[in-house]
């Protein structure tokens, strides 16, 4: 991904923000038979304070990748939408994209029977926590047998990254004046409104505004 000192996410903080709230993720391995491609949900350890990653795949995947044997990318893709030159008042100007992303890259670490056990629960407990009456992994009418054998045909990864290339880009490098008709545009009711991308733009912009305030 190529980086821009002034669209560069480094704030650790920032990109666990990111990964908590876009776990659905692409798995990219380079292999002797080219690069493979796969897509999960991931979640931050528990029990680390870092970028450390812990998720599953399924069989047989893991060979796919060559899991714990080589380095993996987990590439995390935030909010996104499509930017009309139009936005920009009467200057000369292209489409660009607004995103927030990230890129984790390390070897992960092959889990244990138990630990995938207890991740999975986490995944499920995770998703599941919005529900009113939430399915959890060990409620009836799933069984003992049931999770285990679903566990047989998982392989549980830690990761945490030697390499991170994260990324936001929210019109940085524009006026206040058309920041605001940017985000006034993806809060709108137009062919390309995004309003959880107009709020992302919100919050970053507020928080540059803050820092320059001192």
């Amino acid at each position: 991904m190529r980086q821009n000192p002034s669209f560069a996410m480094t704030d650790v903080a920032e990109i666990r923000r990111l990964i908590a709230r876009n776990p659905w993720t692409t798995l990219v391995s380079a292999t002797d038979a080219g690069l493979v491609a796969s897509h999960y949900a991931v979640l931050l350890d528990d029990e680390r304070e870092d970028l450390t990653i812990v998720g599953h795949v399924g069989k047989p995947d893991d060979a796919i990748h060559g899991l714990g044997e080589r380095e993996m990318m987990v590439v995390v893709q935030g909010p996104h939408g499509y930017v009309s030159p139009a936005w920009y008042g009467d200057v000369a100007a292209v489409p660009t994209w607004n995103f927030v992303s990230a890129h984790l890259t390390g070897v992960p670490e092959l889990l244990s029977p138990e630990e995938n056990l207890r991740v999975l629960d986490r995944l499920v407990a995770h998703f599941e926590s919005r529900r009113e009456d939430p399915r959890l992994m060990w409620e009836r009418p799933n069984t003992t047998e049931f999770v285990e054998r679903l566990e047989r045909g998982t392989v549980g990864f830690r990761l945490t990254p030697t390499k991170v290339a994260a990324k936001r880009k929210l019109s940085q490098n524009k006026t206040p004046d058309v920041v605001e008709t940017i985000i006034a545009e993806l809060s709108g009711t137009g062919p390309y409104a995004d309003p959880v991308l107009a709020a992302e733009m919100r919050r970053a912009h507020e928080a540059m505004a803050d820092a320059r305030r001192g």
